[in-house]
């Protein structure tokens, strides 16, 4: 298994006051997840390589390859949990990355803490996932990212809110407004070059229109559906009534399994953006003892990538097992045409 070593974290641990980080550290970490079994991969950020103690040896590492630096620019830490996310990988850090737990929520179970003493290192055991959760954001995050490489817009993840009807239509109020204050338009240009059925949508483009000025998608975990759609229609007039829209939003609540039980967010899209059937459906294989609960959660899936993109209608989700994924946790994913026939 890959094993991202934080770079600047291992390298200023016990490191004084007037210390540089040190480079000795990188190396003795290295070796050590070797001699455990795991393929260490360095990555540091670029302010490393001028504060670290040997820099002709480090930039070094860098040349040669051995060592992997963060382009100029971008935050470390989300960089390292993005590469880890993509390489299903462990992470040798101290750093807890709190700042990124609403969008990495699998963290605990990633990161391997460590301690340094005496030249010597102990490498501790990430925390158990919760594979209930886990299993089903990785295959929603892969999804996801498949949908972003035909050049669908996904929506990302944010701090979510406690729900409660109010605070929903107070955040929708917000964002509506801050999005008229920027002077955001409708992005038609090229969207329906993406879309089946061109005249179909385009019908039910019109059809919103005259109804309304805004969808808002109310993303919600599973356990509060029932009641985040029971304040749907109380949300849209609301909203209505305080922006003086001349039509009140149509309210979409869906599950979402990226939201926390108790919390809420929201993925506010004109009317004209809206897709009535996913250009795409989904065919997933899983290991056969993962079968079931996946079969079982398929509609929690569609509807958090229809959540995601802004669609009315949930893609297809089909759950195929295979004796060929001998692990459980493992799956494949393979988007088909969608839309209608």
């Amino acid at each position: 298994m890959k094993v991202i070593i934080d770079a600047s974290n291992v390298a200023h641990y016990g490191r004084g006051n007037n210390e540089k980080p040190n480079l000795s550290n990188l190396m003795i970490a290295v070796d050590a997840l070797g001699e455990l079994g795991y393929d260490p991969i360095i990555i540091a950020d670029a302010s490393l390589r001028h504060e670290i103690d040997k820099k002709e040896e480090f930039r070094q590492l860098l040349k040669e390859g051995d060592i992997q630096q963060v382009p100029a620019g971008t935050a470390a830490d989300h960089f390292i949990l993005k590469i880890a996310e993509e390489q299903d990988a462990k992470i040798l850090s101290n750093d807890g990355f709190r700042e990124y737990m609403d969008e990495f929520q699998d963290i605990k179970s990633r990161r391997i803490p460590y301690t340094l003493k005496d030249g010597k290192i102990s490498v501790g055991a990430p925390s158990k996932p919760k594979k209930v959760k886990n299993i089903l954001q990785r295959i929603c995050t892969q999804m996801l990212s498949e949908f972003e490489k035909k050049g669908m817009d996904v929506y990302k993840l944010k701090r979510g809110k406690k729900i409660s009807g109010i605070a929903i239509a107070k955040e929708s109020i917000d964002r509506i407004t801050k999005s008229r204050e920027d002077g955001l338009e409708p992005k038609l240009e090229g969207l329906f070059s993406r879309i089946p059925l061109f005249d179909k949508v385009l019908d039910m483009v019109d059809e919103a229109e005259k109804t309304s000025d805004f969808i808002i998608f109310v993303l919600v975990h599973p356990k509060d559906y029932k009641d985040a759609v029971k304040n749907a229609g109380n949300i849209a007039v609301t909203v209505g009534d305080r922006l003086k829209l001349e039509h009140a939003p149509l309210v979409a609540v869906r599950n979402d399994l990226f939201t926390k039980p108790g919390f809420f967010e929201l993925n506010i899209i004109y009317s004209d953006e809206a897709v009535e059937e996913s250009p795409y459906n989904v065919s997933i294989t899983i290991n056969d003892h993962d079968y079931s609960f996946i079969k079982k959660n398929s509609r929690n899936i569609a509807s958090t990538v229809a959540a995601r993109l802004g669609l009315w209608k949930f893609p297809i989700v089909s759950v195929k097992p295979s004796m060929l994924l001998e692990k459980p946790g493992q799956f494949d994913i393979v988007l088909e045409k969608g839309g209608e026939s």
